[in-house]
């Protein structure tokens, strides 16, 4: 067995070290829940990087499989990534769901396949068993309340909204407006940093795009983002294309990319495949971290 992981350990390291070579950084893999308790390991994994690296790289090359989790855990999880990087190229080779997504958006390029997803970034709480997405929650509540105000709750309605919790009612209310805050800051900061003049407006084609601009237009991406009456499913899937002409994000797309497609998927699947035959819950992967 010990062989056999060995194998398996200098296989995935080859296939990661051709990554790093042709996207030029350090190559990072996450799989797993986006959770608080995980934030110190986390920390660790990248400390254990860059110390690692005896030319150090600007940029960070991080590929994520995840089906979210806390919201705040992710904006933890970018503090300790952007310490110590100052680019940071996001590899979704399968799915990167709800803060999964809100991670992504802090990136300064999102790599996707045509295979790939991101999801509705409606964010998810903990009710102490499990994570619940807070917008069902909201919108149900809202529905009752108009309900009442035109005389129309049934007595069973009222019961619920009766026994609803009103500081947990307000604690998916302050989720909700750090997932629109945190995607507004990152996607300026980031994501737009290099969109400096328009290109598909026909009236502004040409013309400087301003910093009141790009955040009018963040602001759009996480509210339709945001938008459950749309997307109707907190595990929609969300697939480049509709990225790109739904909410008009760049996606570098590798779907045709004939190089660095291959290279994606023989470490991504290989890994995966690994991670699920020995049922690990969390995995993280570096070049000198298996």
């Amino acid at each position: 067995m010990q062989f056999f992981d060995r194998t398996i350990k200098h296989t995935v390291r080859t296939r990661l070290m051709k990554l790093e070579k042709h996207l030029q950084g350090d190559v990072a893999f996450y799989y797993g829940f986006i959770d608080p308790q995980f934030l110190r390991a986390f920390r660790d994994f990248i400390e254990h990087l860059t110390a690692k690296t005896k030319v150090k790289n600007q940029r960070l090359i991080f590929f994520i499989n995840t089906p979210g989790g806390s919201v705040e855990a992710a904006e933890k999880m970018v503090e300790i990534m952007r310490y110590y990087y100052a680019e940071i190229f996001f590899v979704v080779p399968d799915a990167a769901m709800s803060a999964g997504t809100i991670l992504c958006m802090s990136g300064d390029r999102i790599y996707m396949d045509y295979s790939s997803a991101l999801g509705p970034i409606d964010p998810q709480v903990w009710n102490g068993k499990i994570w619940v997405p807070a917008l069902g929650y909201l919108d149900k509540v809202d529905e009752m309340l108009a309900k009442a105000n035109a005389g129309i709750l049934s007595n069973a309605e009222f019961l619920i909204l009766q026994n609803q919790d009103l500081a947990e009612l307000s604690a998916y209310e302050q989720a909700r407006n750090l997932t629109v805050t945190l995607l507004k800051k990152w996607l300026v900061e980031h994501k737009f940093k290099n969109w400096t003049h328009h290109n598909t407006n026909p009236h502004k084609k040409g013309q400087p795009v301003t910093l009141e601009e790009k955040q009018e237009r963040a602001e759009e991406i996480a509210v339709e983002l945001g938008n459950n009456r749309y997307w109707h499913s907190h595990s929609r899937r969300i697939g480049p294309e509709t990225l790109k002409s739904k909410l008009r994000l760049e996606i570098n797309d590798y779907s045709s990319d004939q190089i660095l497609r291959p290279l994606v998927r023989s470490y991504n699947d290989f890994l995966t495949e690994y991670i699920a035959r020995n049922g690990y819950q969390l995995y993280m992967n570096s070049r000198d971290f298996f």
